[in-house]
């Protein structure tokens, strides 16, 4: 996320009530996940098995818990609780508008487009040419949705991120203030839930298809003219590259990449990353010849135990 005008690391620290190691004058540009920083951008991080990503990443001014040495052409903010400091940010800069209506007037609708009746479209949404929004449709703020795409009712665009600090009075939510982008020709099934970035953008590309009753997790990256079969879950952070296709009910975890033209089977768990151009099967998700073959081994171990049972009669 990029902040509306260049903020110095006084004036950040200021907002969070923070100590800062750098000049007052430092400019700070956008507040980012480690995942999408880039220069001029804040990122945190409170345990020390991540400082030295944290401290070598792309980001500029690192939110941390302990004064640590700083890398040359960069700065720290110190803070006791890094978590509740980036929230404090995310407030200040991306406060909850509240709605006054089902279609904001800020938002932007081309040319050809139908929006169904009862649908919410939020603030600075902008949605292309020549879709079809059918009825009960929820679009988050700042949603970006391109030309010809179809949304089937009951989806919901723009929720939150499931992310979540665990103190002793309990989880702790890291607010979103990213956005959901859907590109040229997208088509969403009913009922199916695609989660905002925290900080960027979750994205579904150009020409993909989905199913019904479909969870895509925050900051996931699906690419061009995949296919996704019902009830399948996707966690945060995952890319899913060109030309993918997914059976219904497959469970994925966060943070892998699933390479271009892969196949995943129905109701298997991807615990991994796994290399495009095959087919997979099974809990953990496996090359399906493989798996296949593992099964049918393990159907002969009655029969294996049969045979040893009656070796050791003899």
């Amino acid at each position: 996320m990029k902040f509306p005008k260049p903020q110095t690391l006084k004036s950040i620290a200021e907002l969070i009530s923070c100590y800062y190691v750098g000049a007052d004058n430092f400019q700070v540009l956008g507040m980012n996940e480690i995942h999408v920083v880039e220069p001029g951008d804040i990122v945190f991080v409170d345990h020390p098995k991540y400082y030295d990503k944290a401290l070598n990443s792309d980001a500029t001014i690192i939110l941390i818990n302990k004064e640590v040495d700083c890398p040359q052409g960069k700065a720290l903010l110190i803070s006791d609780d890094p978590f509740r400091d980036f929230n404090k940010l995310s407030k200040h800069f991306k406060p909850f508008q509240s709605a006054n209506g089902q279609i904001s007037d800020s938002a932007e609708i081309g040319e050809g487009t139908v929006i169904q009746p009862n649908c919410f479209i939020g603030h600075n949404v902008v949605i292309g040419k020549n879709c079809i929004i059918h009825s009960n449709v929820s679009i988050y703020d700042n949603t970006i949705i391109g030309d010809n795409v179809t949304i089937h009712a009951g989806s919901v665009l723009g929720a939150n991120a499931f992310y979540y600090k665990n103190r002793p009075e309990g989880f702790d939510r890291l607010l979103s203030c990213g956005r959901v982008v859907l590109e040229n020709d997208v088509d969403l099934g009913a009922a199916c839930t695609i989660d905002r970035g925290v900080t960027g953008d979750t994205t579904i590309k150009e020409g993909t298809k989905i199913d019904n009753f479909v969870q895509v997790g925050h900051d996931t990256v699906i690419g061009k003219k995949c296919l996704i079969a019902a009830q399948v879950g996707v966690a945060g952070c995952v890319i899913i590259e060109d030309e993918v296709t997914i059976w219904g009910q497959v469970g994925i975890t966060s943070g892998i990449t699933i390479g271009a033209k892969a196949v995943i089977s129905a109701k298997s768990g991807v615990s991994k990353s796994l290399e495009g151009g095959k087919s997979y099967f099974g809990i953990p998700a496996d090359d399906f010849r493989s798996k296949y073959k593992e099964i049918a081994s393990i159907r002969k171990i009655p029969e294996i135990l049969e045979v040893l049972k009656k070796k050791g009669g003899d």
